[in-house]
């Protein structure tokens, strides 16, 4: 941190090895909470449909939350040159895209199965609004800035933009995510439990995962 006047200038270094912790304990809870207290996963299930719902909060926190958040630090997490880092941004965005695509099916083929009605509370709102969005910027970035790729002055012009709308779905990411370990730590009536705490403390993780992500975007790579 080097001092000029009252002010400073801070590196997104820090920031970027505090949001990797993150992601690392983030993804320990998830895997914690649904393979101790949710029996595990899988894509069929005769004796416990619960599980075919339990790949829906893993492939979107590990998945669709964490592997967006990584494609948007890794412009200052990995020191490479600018198409590298163009061709990395892009294969995390579609691992992310891949993981919500699979997890929206898995919760719409739990409901299917156990006979719910899809579609009806605040989270699926934001949740399939934001995996839209997400599927359409990740279309719109590819043949802008990839293939074929757009003018240098288009793209120029487009780049501020796609940043900022980047941002916003990603923080959709964050909302959703929020609001549904909230769904479920209601509907399933957890109160205080050791479940419970597992719940709260990885909503709190990406809660701090999400100010993160948007600090290191503003921040420089090393000091000034």
């Amino acid at each position: 941190m080097a001092k000029g006047g009252s002010s400073f200038h801070m590196s997104a270094v820090p920031v970027t090895i505090f949001a990797h912790l993150l992601v690392i304990s983030i993804a320990a809870l998830t895997l914690a909470w649904l393979i101790k207290f949710r029996e595990g996963f899988a894509f069929k299930s005769q004796s416990n449909k619960a599980k075919i719902f339990n790949l829906h909060p893993l492939l979107m926190i590990l998945g669709f939350v964490l592997f967006s958040g990584e494609a948007i630090i890794m412009y200052k997490a990995v020191p490479a040159k600018r198409r590298a880092q163009k061709l990395m941004h892009l294969i995390l965005h579609f691992i992310a895209l891949v993981a919500g695509i699979i997890g929206v099916y898995a919760v719409f083929k739990f409901h299917s199965e156990v006979g719910i009605i899809h579609m009806y509370t605040l989270h699926s709102w934001i949740g399939l609004s934001t995996i839209c969005l997400f599927g359409l910027q990740w279309l719109l970035g590819f043949f802008s800035f990839w293939y074929p790729r757009a003018e240098p002055m288009k793209r120029a012009r487009m780049l501020p933009w796609h940043a900022f709308f980047g941002m916003v779905i990603f923080f959709m990411t964050i909302v959703t995510a929020e609001t549904g370990l909230t769904q479920k730590f209601l509907f399933q009536g957890l109160r205080r439990s050791q479940e419970a705490l597992i719940v709260n403390f990885t909503g709190l993780l990406i809660l701090l995962f999400g100010i993160s992500v948007g600090l290191i975007v503003i921040l420089p790579r090393r000091i000034v």
